[in-house]
């Protein structure tokens, strides 16, 4: 069927616009407890890898720290860390990672709607999540662009 994103305050509000049966997949490393309860399941390996988180969330401290805006930051923080290719490198060389990605596209490829959780409002901000669906689609042969609950594929 198709793979969606979206982010859990869109879910939380009722703001995603998910087709009925949708698989919720948190793609989270360190979900709070709230969490679990909003996804059907959370696949850690799918989350970018702690280094990764951490080294962003440094970088985007010291943004805020200079004067740029929460989205600023975290943006910029994101091309100071080399974020997307970082991601990828670790998608396709963690077994964990690779694994996670194979069941996402078998259930797609089985005609079943999956959604892919995490915190991240995409409208202003970028996200994990666009790089992981772009990653998982190329094996799917269903290249969609829905983002839902606010955001645009980057």
């Amino acid at each position: 069927m198709a793979l969606f994103d979206t982010y859990v305050a869109a879910l939380q509000r009722d703001r995603a616009d998910l087709p009925e049966g949708t698989r919720l997949v948190g793609v989270v490393r360190r979900p709070t407890r709230w969490f679990h309860a909003a996804v059907d399941e959370n696949r850690p390996a799918l989350a970018p890898p702690s280094a990764l988180l951490d080294d962003h969330a440094d970088a985007a401290e010291s943004f805020r720290i200079d004067g740029l805006c929460e989205e600023g930051a975290h943006n910029a923080a994101w091309d100071a860390v080399d974020f997307e290719r970082r991601y990828r490198d670790y998608l396709a060389t963690d077994p964990d990672a690779r694994a996670a990605v194979e069941a996402l596209r078998a259930a797609v490829d089985a005609g079943h709607d999956v959604a892919l959780v995490c915190f991240e409002n995409t409208d202003k901000k970028r996200c994990h999540r666009t790089v992981l669906r772009q990653v998982t689609e190329q094996g799917t042969g269903d290249e969609t662009d829905d983002d839902v609950g606010g955001g645009d594929a980057r």
